[in-house]
Order: C-alpha cells, then structure tokens, then sequence
C-alpha cells in the first residue's frame, strides 16, 4: 500500500509544473491509453474530450472521480476485439476470458471474480448494456460492434450500479440513432483459419423527429485446434481388457465433422434495430431490439506438454500443442434476444427523470467433451482389472470418457430503472428505483459413460423448470460543489434480493454406475458370471438419457423447493479537489455486495449415518453474501499544452467472506463397513460435495497508471501499468490435497498429513496455511504499452503503423499459489504483441489495414490444472492471428 499511495502522492505533486488548458479542457480516456491511430490528426495533437457515464451523468473523464477506462468503436477494431474478453490486458488489474462453461465470460478485476457459471451462481463483475443490467454471464460474450463506448469501471459500484459489481462493473454502450442525416458504413475482415466478417451499419433520418439505425455484424472462422476422433479401446489383457476392435468410448455424437465445427472455432451473428422518437423538445424515446446467435462449438484446453516433460508423464511422441482427441464434438446453440426501451424527460432546465425498460430472453443447448481424451490412462497408471466380479473394481481402468450437455434452457429477465435527476444550486444528484426479475428453467445433464464399479453409466439429471431471482433496490448519490474547486459525494443504495427454486428435480446420479441409464436397451449380465459385458461405444443408443423420461428406471428424483432473501445497504463517499482547469484529485471510500445462493437439495451426511450415528438431515448447502470496502485515492490531469494525459490511481480494498467454489467439506459420516479409513483412504469418512462456501479475508493494495501522450504531430504513445499485490487471510480450512502422489514420486514438496483432531468440520483435511497467498489469476505487475505514427502522403493518402505489447507478470491459478516443477498451476511472466497498418484515403470515404494478432505466437496460458494425476491440461491464448479489414462508409 505504502507504494500506492506514495506514487500517487507524487504525481499529486509534479501536477505544479502542468501546462494548463482552457476551462473546458478535459483529459481523454487514459485507460484506453490510444484512439484510432488511423483517422486524421485534427486540433494539433492536442487530447480530445471524453465523455464517460460512471456517475449516471455524462460527465468529463477529467471530472469523473473514478477509475473508468473507456474504448470506442474504432479502438475495438484497431484490436480485433469482437467481444469482451478480447480486451484483456488492455485495461489494469482487469483479466477477461472465455470459461469454455456455459459460455460464460469470466472478469476478473482486482483479483475478484466468480467461479460459478451455472444458474445458481452470480458474475462478481456487473455487466450492462446501455445502463441496463444484464443479470446472465453469457451476455458478454455477444458481439460488441456499433458501439459508441465500452467503459469498465474499477472498484465496487454498490450505489449507482448497485447488483453484483463487487470487482467493478462494465457498461457496453451502443451507438444511437441520430439526426445527422443518411448514411452508412461496411468493412469486411479476411483472415486466417479461414476467418470471415461482415459488419454492416446505416443510420436514417426519417424526418426531424424519428431517426433509425441498423447495424449487422457475422464472423465465421475455423477452430485452430488439431480435433481428431477418439476411437479409444480399453486395452490392459493382463487385467482382463482385451480389445476386441470395437471402440470403447461413446460413439453416439462421433460423427465425421469439418474444422468450420472444431472446437475453439467461432460461428456467431447479430443485428440490432434501434430507434430515436422526439416527442417533444423535452421528451425523447428510444427503442432496440437486438438478436444474438452463437452456434459455435465452444472453446478447450489442451495438453500441456512442455510441463510434463522429462517426466513419465510426458506426451507422446509427436503430440501437437493443439491436439485433441474427441468422441462428443462441441456445439452451441444460443440465442439472445433482447428490448430495451427508454424515456428521458427534461422537465426544466435543472430537472430529468429517466426510465428505462428491458426484457431479454436467452435460450440456450450446448454439448462438450469433457475429457477430450487427455483422461485416459497411461499404461503405467492402469490397476484395475475388468469388473466381473460380484464387487466389481475400484481401480483404475484404462479409459475415462466423459460429457456433459445443456439439453435445454431458457433465462427470460426483465430490468426497470427509474432516475430522477437535479441540479439545485451547488447540489446535483440522481436518485433512482431498479428491479429486476428473471424466470430460469433449464434441463442440464453430465454422464460418465464408463463409471465404477461395474463399468455401466453414471449420469444425472438436473430439471429446473422453474428457478427464480429477484432484486430490488433503492439509490441515491448527491454532489455537493460546498467551495469553488471542492465537492463532496455522499450515496448509498438498499438491496434485497431473493432467489427462489420451484419444483426442481433431480434424476439419476453420477458419481457411481447404474444399469437404470440403459433404460432397458442393454444389458450388462450378472457380475461375476460367464455372460458379463461391459456395454462398448456402439451399445449405446440416442433413447439412453437426454431426457426426464429417458430416466424412468431410476428411483424417484430429489425435489429442490426452496428460497432464501438477502438485504444489504452499500454506500460511497467521496471527497473531490479540482487543482486546476486540467488537474483534479480525489479520494472515496465504496462498499459492493453480491448476493448469497443455495445449491440442490442434499442430504447432509450423502445418506449415510452421520458420525453421531443419526442419520443425516435435508440441507441446500446455503452460502451468504460476499462484501468489500475500497478505500482509493486517485489523481487525473494533463501535461504539455494538453499533448499528455495521465492518471493515477491508488486501492486498498478488504474482501470479506469471498465465495468460493469448489469440492468442500460438508459432514463427517460413517462408512457403509463401519470400519475405519486404511491409510490410503483417510478421507473415506467424510462427505465432501461441489458447492460454494464463504471463506477467509482478502487484503487487496494496488496502483493503477494509464497515460496517453502525443509527443510530436502524428504520433501516439499510450500506455498503462498496474500493480496488486492480494493477500489471502483466515482460511484455516484450505486444504492442500492437490496430486499428493504424484508429488511424492517427482520428490516436490509433500502434502500434509490428515487432519484427525476434535473439529469435526477440519476432519481429513490435509491443513495448509495459506495466509499471504494471491487470489488466483492476478499477476502482481501488468504493463502495456502502444505506439502508433500517422504519415500524410503527397497525393492526400494517411497512413499509420501502429505496435502494441502487453506483458503479465507470473499469475497463479489456485489458491495454494503452486508453482511446483511439472504439474504447478501457474503461468511464468509472458508478453504479447500486436502489429498492423492502415490506409486511409483522402476523403476518409475507405480504408483498409492489415493486422497480426499475437506477433509472436506466444503459447501462454489462460488457466493450467492436472487432468490425470501427473498429467497437465491447459487454457491458452489464441494462436497469431491475421488478416486484412478493409472499410468503407457513404
């Protein structure tokens, strides 16, 4: 901390020796640190105004006491950026990226985030489409294209954007219809792996009152994936696998595909229809409706051979780094339909009330591999012999095959905001009413197709026909100008917040097999007896699960009804010093909040006896609320007659009871034997399920710089740097059980042994300290930096090269921070770099450029985690990437 502030302090202190602009000088958005270094230089070079929406009014960056970063339309072509999480690294303390779950996109700004994707979880990072809260995960991954501006605000937005913004919160705001006049812009983008994109934009004055705009964006590109088919058969003879020429792995969706329908390829649309109606000179309406399409195959990690080398858990002989061996190709269906619609009126000069109106409707299937062959065994690791016996076997066989799929799913949501907004002498403030309310039903399955211990299917169904959120919530943030260049900020909002599951059910079970799955169609024979057969990939057939009814023959289903209520006051308050016409500071203290949840009903000892030999009681493994304080200091200005902007920003936030998603403790029980755990099973005693917990505190101190300079005619220098250094507190209960084994054989620090003490919810737990560590996926430095230079040719022609290098400092990706040798979870520090050209003609009537993304083909990853015991699995970036857009507008 003492870093941040003292940083911040002198740049407090270097503002002296500023030059100073006009009274209306205003900074441009430094976190964007560059603007489209291809349109024309204009104003002498000097920064532009920027106007941002952080505080609910459009104020100038300049005056906005906030850390905001901002980016426009151009800024996200000039970085090939078609969703949100192709802006990471380009922002401080923000890591954006794609989780292959749900379709989710996973923010994570200074260190918080969310690691629960499914229906009964909630994002960390608000997300919002022209103001308007966007309460599913899977809307940043839309499209962003005719955007006006796309701002990411650091730090807890608990007053005016209020709902799940913990981290920070990110506001996408579309381009309007406006009354200029007629016109339209195209540019298409050709690219490898076979890329294709289109956007189209026209923009129509009707006449004085209506005006209109259409836009349409469509990519296409190939995975870059190496996706084999996965004809795997279990072979160990001399444990009873013997192959017999028929696949062992399911052949139910092995169908022959094109690398158009690979994993990681890319297959979305969108189009939006918006419209601007002045009833009045104080009245305006607005209307857009917009739909979204994604049937794209989803997203994969891959081997991570260069961890496991030198080991026995190296890749085979001739591996590629993007191979995959799939049986179930990826595929997405998701739409998302979406109305908003608003009113400003101007009742007086001093005086606006504003509402807006939302319904968005997304539906959604999807299908993924989730072991694409990388959990099958190696020969060295198979033990288990083939299961006929009247036990079975527990061992290990030699193939895994598992999958999971969406079978349906629907989140119909509707948002109203009301804002009513005045000025009243030195005093402005906006006060406002929000509801939201979404009606969620989905049909979710995850199968393991070869499940202990005879080899027969494991599979359950979760049915929720009808899960329901509510939030409400009540605000209001006032300014006070109480001296010439002094204002105060006082705000604060109430919340309350209900989540509700109605007839839910859930059929099946996964975590052992049951001959129920063959639902009649096959049949093993008896354990034990000649006639035995574990079922091959042919045997099963499209009738074996994939539907409430395919699931008949399992006994009767868990019912789920239940609802909880949360209710939280989160407020601001700040203190702001305009030094001069160009130089503002300011210091605020902030709360956020994100909502509790539950999970599906569970029995709470797993329906064994409880280790007080009572059985267990019915529990939805509810979890409570997370919160944090941000205290921040933080300083905007510009410097050499208004060619450079900089802007400083200094944190310490406390993170309190973080939800944590994961498999954790929920009672010690009795084995089905009654007898003790053996030493290799120390944990046979204790019932531990996937759910969310609330744990520990979190010290986050930080600093975040972003400048943007233009040191001669036609040039631009921008760039930013972060600093954070989180600090995991009180989590007695972590757990350090990760690959104990394998640990142990590559002689890496060991693992702990097995608590046995009195504190039955520490029992078999494997106790780490982890006081001091990082928050997972937070890397201590980040730095990027870009630099474009216009040149006018004689004949009237621009043109402009531009360079951009971001670099991450080592991240981990577990709590534990393992940065073990070969099968640690962490990414050492790496760079990326982007390079393109642009012409532009004289007339700005078209342009084109040519682009490479990821210059150097750096192979870093996004996340890393063993995949089977020594064996690692890795995220990565995108491999280089390039092409030609070219554009024209009239």
């Amino acid at each position: 901390m003492s870093l941040a502030v003292a940083s911040a302090c002198s740049l407090v202190a270097l503002s002296a020796h500023a030059q100073q602009g006009g009274p209306d000088a205003a900074v441009a958005v430094p976190a964007a640190a560059e603007s489209a270094a291809g349109a024309p230089t204009t104003g002498g070079d000097q920064i532009p105004e920027v106007k941002v929406t952080a505080t609910r009014y459009s104020t100038s960056l300049l005056k906005t006491p906030l850390a905001v970063s901002a980016f426009n339309q151009e800024q996200l072509s000039r970085k090939g950026a078609t969703s949100l999480k192709d802006l990471t690294g380009e922002i401080p303390n923000v890591v954006i990226e794609s989780t292959g779950l749900d379709s989710a996109v996973q923010i994570t700004i200074r260190g918080i985030t969310s690691t629960n994707f499914t229906e009964t979880g909630d994002p960390a990072v608000g997300f919002h489409v022209d103001g308007m809260y966007s309460p599913r995960p899977q809307g940043a991954q839309a499209l962003m294209f005719d955007i006006e501006q796309v701002e990411v605000l650091r730090g807890p937005q608990g007053t005016l954007f209020g709902r799940n913004s913990t981290g920070g919160s990110v506001n996408v705001i579309s381009a309007k219809p406006d009354f200029g006049g007629n016109y339209g812009k195209a540019e298409i983008d050709i690219g490898n792996y076979r890329k294709k994109q289109v956007t189209v934009v026209q923009n129509v004055k009707v006449n004085d009152q209506l005006a209109l705009r259409g836009t349409f964006m469509k990519v296409k590109r190939d995975g870059y994936a190496n996706q084999m088919r996965d004809l795997s058969e279990a072979n160990a003879p001399q444990l009873g696998w013997v192959p017999d020429g028929l696949p062992d792995v399911d052949q139910r969706f092995n169908k022959v595909i094109g690398k158009d329908k690979f994993y990681t390829n890319q297959d979305q649309w969108a189009a939006r229809l918006s419209a601007a109606y002045k009833v009045n000179s104080d009245v305006m309406l607005r209307a857009a409706y917009e739909h979204f399409q994604d049937d794209g195959a989803g997203g994969a990690s891959f081997r991570d051979c260069d961890a496991t080398a030198g080991t026995r858990y190296t890749c085979a002989p001739g591996t590629g780094k993007w191979d995959l061996l799939v049986n179930v190709p990826g595929q997405v269906d998701m739409q998302i339909r979406t109305l908003r619609t608003g009113l400003s009126w101007t009742i007086n000069p001093t005086t606006t009330f504003d509402y807006t109106f939302q319904v968005a409707d997304q539906k959604r299937s999807e299908i993924t591999d989730d072991d694409m062959g990388m959990q099958h065994n190696a020969p060295f690791q198979i033990d288990g012999a083939y299961p006929n016996t009247p036990d079975g076997n527990w061992g290990r066989w030699p193939l895994t095959d598992s999958f999971h799929r969406t079978l349906s799913s629907r989140y119909v949501s509707t948002v109203h905001e009301a804002q009513l907004k005045q000025n009243v002498g030195n005093l402005q403030y906006v006060a406002g009413l929000f509801w939201m309310h979404e009606r969620n039903r989905i049909d979710y399955e995850q199968t393991h197709t070869i499940q202990k211990p005879y080899g027969d299917v494991g599979s359950v169904l979760y049915n929720q026909p009808n899960r329901q959120v509510d939030a409400k919530a009540v605000f209001a943030q006032a300014d006070w100008k109480f001296m010439p260049t002094w204002t105060g900020t006082l705000g604060a909002r109430y919340s309350s917040d209900s989540k509700e599951d109605k007839g839910g059910k859930v059929y099946g079970a996964n975590w052992k097999g049951d001959p129920a799955y063959y639902n009649g169609l096959f049949s093993q024979g008896t354990p034990g007896t000649p006639g035995f057969r574990v079922h091959n990939g042919t045997d099963l057939t499209d009738a074996m699960g994939g539907s409430v009814a395919a699931y008949r023959l399992y006994g009767a289903p868990t019912s789920n009804d239940h609802k909880e209520t949360w209710k939280k006051v989160t407020w601001r308050v700040g203190l702001q010093k305009q030094m001069t016409p160009n130089q503002m500071a300011y210091a605020s203290v902030s709360t956020g909040y994100k909502a509790g949840g539950f999970a599906d009903k569970s029995d709470s000892c797993n329906y064994h006896l409880c280790a007080d030999g009572k059985p267990g009681v019915v529990t939805f493994m509810p979890y409570g609320p997370e919160q944090v304080t941000n205290y921040e200091l933080g300083y905007k200005g510009k410097f050499l007659d208004n060619t450079l902007s900089l802007s400083a920003t200094a944190f310490f936030m406390k993170y309190k009871d973080m939800q944590l998603t994961g498999t954790y403790f929920v009672n010690q029980i009795i084995p089905d034997n009654g007898l003790p755990c053996p030493a290799d099973q120390p944990k046979c005693d204790v019932y531990e399920s996937w759910r969310t917990i609330n744990v520990g505190k979190v010290d986050i101190p930080g600093l975040e710089l972003e400048w943007d300079w233009r040191p001669w005619r036609g040039a631009r220098l921008g760039g930013g740097f972060a600093y954070i250094n989180t600090e995991v507190n009180d989590f007695r209960e972590f757990s350090d059980d990760y690959q104990c084994d394998v640990r142990t054989e590559l002689g890496l620090p060991p693992c702990p042994s097995a608590y046995t003490g009195d504190d039955k919810a520490l029992l078999g737990r494997r106790l780490y300290n982890i006081d001091g560590n990082h928050l997972p996926n937070t890397p201590k430095y980040q730095v990027n930096l870009n630099f474009s230079q216009e040149f006018t040719l004689a004949n009237g022609y621009r043109i402009t090269p531009y360079i951009k290098v971001n670099w991450r400092d080592k991240a981990y990706f577990d709590l534990r921070n393992s940065d073990f040798a070969h099968i640690g979870r962490y990414q050492k520090a790496y760079a990326m770099g982007d390079v393109s050209a642009r012409l532009d003609a004289p007339s700005d009537k078209w342009h084109a450029e040519v682009y490479v993304r990821n210059v150097a083909n750096s192979h870093a990853a996004l996340n890393r985690e063993s995949v089977n015991g020594g064996f690692m699995k890795a995220h990565y970036v995108e491999p280089r990437m390039f092409g030609l857009r070219i554009g024209a507008e009239y």
